[in-house]
C-alpha cells in the first residue's frame, strides 16, 4: 500500500468518533482497533474487527486501496467475502452502513435465522434434507463446520450449505447452492486458496448426494495431502 494511501486513510480516521461508540464485546465477538495493512497484495488498511477465534469468524472494516473504498470484510472458516451493502468512497456514508448492519451482521454469524434466507433456498428444501442428518460430525479427519441446516449467505447468491473444515492442516471442502444459476457446487480449500472442481455440480439434492457419496471422501483426503505439501514446501 502506498504511503500516500495509508496517510490519506488516517486523516480521515484522525476524527472518526465512531470507534469510541462501538461495544468492546457483542455476540461474543471481541472488538479491537487494527490500523494496520493486510492482504496478499498489501493493499487493504484494516481499520477494526471483531473477532471469535473458537468460532474461527471475524469481521473487519477496512480500507482497499484498489477500489478507493471502504468495506466490511467478513471471514467464516477458511471463506472470506466482502458484504456487498456495506461498500461506500465515503467515511461518513460508511459510517451510517455500520451503525445500520454492523451489529446485525454478528448477530447473523452467532445465531442462525432462517427468516434471513431467500426464497429459492427454502424453495429447494435445503434445510429439511433427509441426507443433512447423515453427514457426521467429524469425517477423515474434518468438522462439519457448517451445515445443511444453517446455510451461511455468502456473495453473487451463493450460500454455504456444507463445509467440512481441518483447520489444523489449513484445509477443507465447501458445497455451495446459487440462487441464479439454481445449482449446487463445490471446491476445496488448500491454506484459504480455493481449488475449483466440477464434481460436484448437480441442480438437485438427489444428485448431490450421490455426488457427496461418491466424491467427498477422496476430495477430503487430496485437500490434506495437498494442505501437507505446502507446509512442507514453507518449512
Amino acid at each position: 500500500m502506498k504511503q500516500e494511501t495509508i496517510d490519506k486513510v488516517e486523516a480521515a480516521l484522525a476524527d472518526w468518533d465512531f470507534l469510541g461508540k462501538l461495544p468492546e464485546e457483542h455476540a461474543g465477538f471481541h472488538f479491537s482497533v487494527q490500523k494496520t495493512v493486510t492482504g496478499e497484495s498489501q493493499d487493504m488498511y484494516d481499520i477494526f474487527a471483531y473477532d471469535k477465534p473458537a468460532a474461527h469468524q471475524c469481521v473487519t472494516a477496512y480500507f482497499h486501496e484498489e477500489t478507493q473504498e471502504y468495506k466490511l470484510r467478513i471471514r467464516t472458516g477458511f471463506i472470506e467475502f466482502c458484504r456487498i451493502e456495506c461498500i461506500t468512497g465515503d467515511l461518513a456514508v460508511f459510517t451510517q452502513m455500520l451503525d445500520a448492519q454492523l451489529l446485525h451482521v454478528l448477530d447473523g454469524l452467532a445465531h442462525f435465522d432462517p427468516a434471513n434466507l431467500s426464497a429459492m433456498v427454502r424453495e429447494k428444501h435445503i434445510l429439511e434434507w433427509p441426507r443433512a442428518k447423515e453427514l457426521p460430525e467429524t469425517l477423515e479427519g474434518y468438522t462439519l463446520f457448517v451445515r445443511p441446516t444453517a446455510p451461511v449467505k455468502i456473495t453473487n447468491g451463493s450460500y454455504i450449505i456444507i463445509d467440512y473444515a481441518d483447520f489444523d492442516h489449513g484445509c477443507g471442502v465447501t458445497i455451495y447452492y446459487n440462487i441464479y444459476r439454481d445449482e449446487f457446487f463445490g471446491e476445496a480449500r488448500v491454506h484459504a486458496i480455493p481449488d475449483v472442481s466440477y464434481e460436484f455440480d448437480a441442480k438437485t439434492l438427489d444428485d448431490l448426494g450421490k455426488r457427496l457419496e461418491d466424491r467427498l471422501i477422496p476430495r477430503l483426503r487430496w485437500a490434506r495431502k495437498a494442505a501437507d505439501e505446502v507446509t512442507k514446501s514453507k518449512n
